[in-house]
């Protein structure tokens, strides 16, 4: 290891050890390792979560949108599967009215575009106790586009985000809605991207190689990904990606199998 001098009465760094190439390599192996095996453990807690119990909603709640009034039912725009995250904006917050509290905002900066999840038959929303004026008013600010409505009920403190921010997900089964899963705190950390929001989900990723309950929507890997402007409801994956992404699969696959032999 290696010191840096005091710089700004700050304290000296202590830096890795510079190494040759031959040995960063190997150092860069080793931790691959660990890191493949976080992996699977990720996809297996994931597996894990889809075989949760259910809880079913009996509760009618009402929120407002900027059309109006909306069920819980409604939030979920005729897809099977919504993920519905308590954003703090509203009297009281810090940074009211013009922002909504800083982690929030941090997770409403990180989110993926929502396409991808549509494709996915799951619909994110975020719900605060703000009116929709003003809601309208930080997101265009903000350029956050992702759906956002106000929450008009005791649907917070029904699922433990009264006072503090949380991701809930729920399951529409016909006319039936379900609680699947729940997540807050440091947990709510690595939420905003596609994956991470699809692995919280009943159905998952919905690709083949995950291990799902019999009968789990699952289609080919990489096949169904698009441009987020062109998803067309019930189209077949583009003919030219999935030779693209065969492609790219058997290349990886031989260069794995490679380093292996």
């Amino acid at each position: 290891m290696t010191t840096t001098a005091q710089n700004g009465g700050q304290p000296a760094m202590h830096k890795p050890a510079v190494v040759s190439e031959a040995a960063w390599e190997a150092a860069w192996k080793q931790m691959l390792v660990k890191e493949k095996a976080q992996s699977r453990a990720r996809d297996a807690l994931a597996a894990e979560r889809r075989r949760m119990p259910w809880m079913a909603v009996e509760k009618d709640y009402a929120f407002e949108g900027p059309q109006g009034k909306v069920s819980l039912r409604d939030l979920f725009e005729g897809r099977r599967q919504l993920i519905l995250y308590r954003a703090f904006y509203e009297p009281g917050v810090f940074g009211w009215p013009e922002h909504a509290c800083r982690g929030c905002s941090m997770v409403a900066d990180q989110v993926a575009h929502v396409a991808h999840l549509n494709a996915r038959d799951t619909t994110l929303v975020f719900a605060s106790r703000a009116p929709q004026a003003d809601i309208a008013r930080l997101k265009a600010r903000m350029g956050w586009t992702m759906p956002w409505v106000t929450i008009t009920d005791s649907f917070d403190k029904d699922f433990g985000v009264d006072e503090w921010h949380g991701t809930n997900v729920f399951y529409r089964d016909g006319e039936r809605i379900f609680r699947t899963y729940f997540v807050n705190n440091r947990g709510d950390e690595q939420m905003g991207g596609t994956w991470n929001y699809l692995d919280i989900t009943p159905l998952g990723r919905q690709e083949v190689w995950e291990d799902s309950p019999e009968g789990y929507p699952q289609t080919p890997t990489y096949k169904w990904w698009n441009w987020n402007d062109a998803y067309v409801a019930d189209a077949e994956p583009d003919k030219k990606w999935v030779e693209v992404s065969d492609a790219g699969e058997a290349a990886f696959r031989a260069e794995g199998a490679n380093e292996k032999s």
